[in-house]
């Protein structure tokens, strides 16, 4: 069996700022993907928003990964040629109870370390995006967008001239805690049976099944996570905002909104179906919900502007004690297993905390 230091599961955009973060310390670093390439399940299936910080329960991992990876990602895409841009985004409210729910975003998000938001009335929010019919908005200028590929391409370049490894085709099919380690071995055409000191389990969607796979690893520990789907429409025609443009949120996500890519090609979603199962083709018969919600704040749109872009899962943990669901770190503070580092329920924002998120599990590593 051969050995190596660190062995992390998952090559999405979390999977490989973590196994980039332990190779910088000098550490050796195997990352192990089932898929045949890097970011094929949630980290290339999503809006592609660098999020402020403002949504989130504050005190939670999700507020503070936010808030300290949304930094790190603006100085890290700067550094690495990157593409990204601070579009700022509208938190848009069609009534007074929705304003009503923007002011008490707005504390949360200053709560959080967001300092730069700014409460709108309708003439303000027009005189910003002419195209918008609402009664108030929340301005975020330090939302933006970045290239998500090209993010996980600079984080894989930086762990392999670090030394890191990349397997692809390498399915984890089981992990044995053992004295001093963990032993773990692989599908595919080539397996692989390799033993660490360190594995994280960073499988996305698939994290808690993983965790089933890892013999020692406590059964109560693992949480069943349920699956919300987000069907996307892109927009045929340019649209009129220069901004992105949320509602308010909803339960499960944060509202069918208007997202532009760098190139500014305008898409709409993600809407909330909970799914059983990972399928990933656009479901047409959303687009009339859809469509109700986008002519909320955009009254113009046409039916004929919206076709099936794409589609993401997001993998939903339950909230401890009826508090909204967070990220879970578990280290072996929590379940028992040395050198075991689990990361379930990463969801958004995932992807602007992904940097905060590897440096949590440095601190992880370090106390176990």
């Amino acid at each position: 069996m051969e050995q190596a230091e660190c062995i992390v599961v998952g090559a999405g955009v979390v999977g490989l700022a973590v196994a980039r973060a332990l190779a910088l310390q000098g550490r050796e670093v195997v990352l192990i993907e089932q898929a045949d390439a890097i970011g094929t399940g949630t980290s290339s299936r999503n809006s592609e928003v660098i999020h402020a910080g403002i949504y989130y329960e504050p005190g939670s991992l999700k507020a503070e990964l936010c808030v300290k990876g949304r930094h790190a990602l603006y100085a890290f895409c700067a550094g690495h040629g990157v593409a990204h841009k601070a579009i700022g985004k509208l938190i848009v409210a069609g009534t007074d109870t929705e304003a009503a729910y923007l002011e008490k975003l707005a504390k949360t998000g200053d709560t959080n370390g967001v300092n730069d938001l700014r409460l709108l009335d309708r003439a303000a929010a027009k005189a910003l995006e002419p195209a918008l019919d609402v009664h108030a908005a929340l301005l975020s200028p330090s939302t933006g967008i970045v290239d998500s590929h090209g993010l996980m391409l600079a984080l894989l370049g930086d762990m392999e001239a670090a030394g890191g490894m990349l397997a692809l085709n390498a399915p984890l099919e089981r992990a044995d805690a053992v004295s001093g380690g963990i032993e773990i071995r692989t599908g595919g055409a080539e397996p692989l049976a390799l033993s660490c000191r360190l594995l994280v389990n960073s499988a996305g969607l698939d994290a808690p099944a993983l965790a089933r796979k890892i013999n020692g690893m406590p059964p109560h520990l693992i949480p069943e996570e349920t699956m919300a789907k987000g069907n996307y429409f892109t927009c045929s025609r340019k649209v009129p905002f220069s901004r992105l443009i949320y509602p308010v949120p909803e339960a499960g996500g944060l509202g069918t909104h208007l997202t532009l890519d760098l190139a500014g090609q305008g898409r709409f979603g993600p809407d909330v179906e909970w799914v059983t199962v990972q399928n990933y083709q656009v479901d047409p018969t959303r687009k009339a919900a859809m469509m109700a919600s986008i002519r909320r704040y955009w009254p113009d749109v046409e039916e004929a502007d919206l076709s099936p872009g794409y589609a993401g899962i997001r993998p939903k943990i339950p909230g401890v004690d009826g508090r909204a669901p967070d990220f879970a770190i578990q280290g072996p503070e929590t379940h028992g297993v040395a050198g075991l580092v689990n990361l379930f329920g990463i969801e958004s924002p995932g992807l602007t905390s992904c940097l905060a998120i590897a440096d949590k599990v440095l601190e992880v590593v370090d106390k176990g």
